[in-house]
């Protein structure tokens, strides 16, 4: 429970970049195949968990402050 307490920044934006990185995906995404982000759902929405948690690291040091 500690870790979640400690790290429930990265966890919420990873949330948040999974479900954008799928909606992307679903919504928008490459249907040609050509495009080596979009045209996976599952590559989409890793990419989406990790730009997520990242922008959650940004909000992490601002709460910190």
């Amino acid at each position: 429970m500690q870790i979640i307490k400690n790290y429930w920044t990265y966890i919420l934006g990873a949330l948040i970049g999974a479900i954008a990185g799928y909606l992307y995906w679903f919504y928008i995404g490459c249907s040609s195949g050509t495009c080596p982000i979009t045209s996976s759902p599952i590559i989409s929405t890793l990419y989406g968990v990790l730009m997520g948690a990242l922008l959650g690291s940004f909000f992490k040091k601002i709460i910190n402050k």
